[in-house]
C-alpha cells in the first residue's frame, strides 16, 4: 500500500459519464485531491460513505479538496448511483482493478465468513503536487467527510 510521501500512482480510467480521467488531471491544479475507494455502488456502507461526503462536500471544497470515488462498478452503475443520491463529485470506474492494485486497495477480505478478493475501503489524501499526505485505513462511513476534514487517520 502507498505511504505518506509517495507520489500518486499514474492511472487512466473512465468516469461516470464514460470520459477518460488521468492522474495528471489532479496534479498541479491548486487543490488537494481525496481519492476514496469503496467496494460497490448502492450497498449500505458505500451509500453511507458517499452520502457523508455529499453532505460535507461544500466544506471539503471550501477547504481546498477535490474529491473522487473509485470502485470496480461501470459508468452506468456510477451514473445511477450519483443520480439516486445526488452526489456532486466524480466517480471513477476501474473494472480491471489495475488502479485498485496500484493503490494497494485490492486484496483479501472477509465476507460472510469466507476470505475473498475485493476492494478494501481506504481514503487517500494527496497534496496539490500529487504527494500522498495521509491514508485513512479505518473509514468511518457515516462520518467520512468529517474524518477527512479533521485529519484523522483511524
Amino acid at each position: 500500500m502507498l505511504k505518506p510521501g509517495d507520489r500518486m500512482p499514474s492511472f487512466e480510467v473512465s468516469d461516470h459519464e464514460g470520459n477518460t480521467v488521468k492522474s495528471e488531471d489532479f496534479i498541479g491544479k491548486g487543490r488537494k485531491t481525496v481519492i476514496y475507494f469503496y467496494p460497490k455502488d448502492n450497498t449500505p456502507g458505500c451509500t453511507a460513505e458517499a452520502c457523508s461526503i455529499r453532505d460535507g462536500y461544500d466544506d471539503l471544497t471550501e477547504a481546498g479538496y477535490n474529491v473522487v470515488g473509485v470502485s470496480k462498478d461501470g459508468a452506468k452503475s456510477h451514473s445511477g448511483f450519483r443520480s439516486r443520491h445526488g452526489l456532486p463529485f466524480t466517480l471513477l470506474s476501474d473494472p480491471s482493478a489495475k488502479m485498485l492494485q496500484d493503490f494497494g486497495v485490492w486484496g483479501e477480505k472477509k465476507m460472510y465468513g469466507k476470505t475473498v478478493m475485493g476492494t478494501l475501503r481506504r481514503t487517500f489524501v494527496f497534496s496539490e503536487d500529487g504527494i500522498l499526505e495521509r491514508v485513512i485505513e479505518k473509514v468511518d462511513v457515516k462520518n467520512a467527510a468529517a474524518q477527512i476534514l479533521e485529519g484523522r487517520q483511524d
